[in-house]
């Protein structure tokens, strides 16, 4: 989180938006993790993610919504030839990856 809020800072939108996605998937796979589930792709990642926490509602399901788009912007932000990112952009999803991190903390300090 700190690279995408330098990233940001420093005027790199797209990038920041990158490195909070990955926050984000790496908090993802954490939760998985705590299931014995691994996977190699994204959208592996993505979708065992909204089967195992999100459907069964043992997370808000704006969170899988959240890292579904992310992941979007990220690969625009990467290898789009006309990605035009704001400063705005990478706040807001800056700020999602934040709280997705803290409802990933709480759910694995909690044990379920």
């Amino acid at each position: 989180m700190q690279a995408a809020e330098h990233l940001a800072k420093d005027g790199d939108a797209e990038f920041a938006v990158g490195r909070a996605y990955y926050a984000m998937f790496h908090a993802a796979q954490a939760l998985l993790n705590e299931k014995a589930l691994r996977f190699r792709r994204h959208s592996g990642v993505h979708n065992a993610f909204g089967e195992q926490f999100v459907k069964p509602g043992l997370i808000d399901k704006k969170y899988h919504k959240w890292l579904v788009a992310a992941f979007n912007k990220r690969i625009t932000g990467d290898y789009g030839i006309d990605s035009d990112f704001t400063a705005e952009d990478a706040s807001l999803v800056i700020t999602q990856a934040r709280e997705f991190l803290d409802a990933a903390k709480q759910f694995l300090e909690k044990g379920t």
